[in-house]
């Protein structure tokens, strides 16, 4: 589990195709890794990944063609820039909201405006899921937990404040850059019990 909160932003330094999976090598930069160990979760644009090999500030993770399917991962390329977050601690304050790093669906940047000090960034979500997102609720775009200011049909619209545009990689998306949307857990669990 992650709470959304961004501790640091990294790169990918390689990447090598096995078949239809990938195994990505990953430089956290300032994160140091040695409080984790071999399997441990870490979040990487808000997909929860499991460490296979590591170094002090970089490790590697295979990325199966289900991965690479559902995620924004099959865009990025060596030298993209990442959104880093390790699993949280039980005795861990929980800042942001529960992220579990099972992406719902990859959604697109379709408008970037300035909005007083913050950007607000409109994002365009696959059909049906934005029955998940609601006004003032919880989203995570790429790990990054976020207030929903609005909800229009497919989009919905997110103020990123100049704090979290300097901890995470949302100054470099642009007009069709694509994202990993994760669901509030709660509204994903309503919805179970409704069909039921």
């Amino acid at each position: 589990m992650f709470t959304g909160i961004i501790e640091a932003t990294g790169h990918i330094s390689a990447i090598e195709t096995k078949g239809e999976d990938s195994r990505f090598v990953f430089n956290t930069e300032k994160m140091e890794l040695s409080d984790m160990k071999l399997g441990d979760s870490i979040s990487v644009n808000g997909v929860c990944l499991s460490i296979i090999e590591k170094e002090n500030n970089s490790f590697s993770a295979d990325l199966s063609k289900e991965t690479l399917t559902l995620t924004s991962f099959s865009d990025l390329k060596i030298g993209s820039r990442i959104n880093l977050e390790k699993a949280m601690m039980l005795s861990d304050r929980i800042n942001g909201h529960m992220v579990s790093g099972h992406v719902d669906g990859i959604g697109k940047i379709i408008n970037k405006a300035d909005e007083g000090r913050s950007i607000k960034y409109t994002i365009e979500v696959p059909a049906g899921l934005n029955r998940f997102i609601s006004k003032k609720g919880s989203v995570s775009v790429d790990g990054v937990s976020l207030t929903v200011n609005e909800v229009n049909n497919n989009t919905f619209d997110v103020n990123i404040i100049p704090h979290t545009l300097s901890e995470t990689i949302f100054l470099g998306y642009d007009t069709n850059t694509k994202v990993n949307i994760e669901v509030d857990q709660i509204a994903r669990y309503l919805d179970q019990l409704i069909k039921k």
